[in-house]
């Protein structure tokens, strides 16, 4: 598995719902362990697979995904998916930003959680064609499973595993937590709280 810097432009997707710490930790070691340009936050439209639990909706996702970028100009949120009709699939989103960004590589930032179910994905191959892939270390996952599913896929040599610090956050401890009345602070970027706790969108 590659290991050798790539320059470029990063993409996170995720329903961001809400976004929290440790999305935005995630971008950050994809952008300096990669010494990326940038990292697109990508919030998900519909998702094909399952429903996404206590949806407050695409606009509030967004709106969310936004406050937390907006610290950092290294990061930007890009409307393709929420504004798309239909299921939010990967392939159909790396198309549309290779031929926005043509002069530029795309990076595809998830968890080792997520890589090794790449394979049940709509065209699995053609999404690792027009990208590479920034894989951060999970617990309960290992390497080898990784490299062995982008084996099956023709892309050995197109990932790099990511180095992450732990954080125990997760957006569903989120939603429980603003449900209950509990404070965000420190768990999510403080505007993202702030909105939450206003607009009241979890309770």
């Amino acid at each position: 598995m590659s290991r050798t810097p790539a320059a470029g432009v990063g993409v996170l997707g995720s329903a961001f719902n809400p976004p929290h710490l440790g999305h935005l930790a995630l971008a950050q070691e994809a952008l300096w362990q990669l010494g990326l340009d940038e990292v697109v936050l990508m919030p998900t439209g519909e998702a094909p697979h399952k429903r996404i639990a206590d949806d407050p909706g695409r606009g509030l996702r967004l709106a969310m995904t936004r406050l937390a970028a907006a610290a950092d100009p290294r990061f930007s949120v890009s409307t393709l998916e929420v504004e798309r009709e239909g299921p939010s699939f990967t392939d159909q989103t790396l198309e549309l930003l290779a031929r926005e960004r043509s002069d530029t590589e795309l990076v595809l930032v998830m968890g080792a959680d997520v890589a090794v179910g790449l394979e049940s994905w709509r065209q699995p191959e053609r999404v690792v064609e027009l990208a590479r892939l920034a894989v951060a270390r999970r617990a309960g996952v290992s390497d080898a499973e990784v490299a062995a599913v982008l084996r099956s896929l023709g892309a050995e040599g197109r990932a790099t595993m990511l180095e992450m610090p732990q954080f125990d956050v997760s957006s569903s401890a989120v939603r429980e937590r603003a449900a209950a009345g509990r404070p965000l602070r420190y768990l999510v970027p403080e505007p993202v709280a702030r909105l939450i706790e206003e607009k009241g969108v979890y309770a």
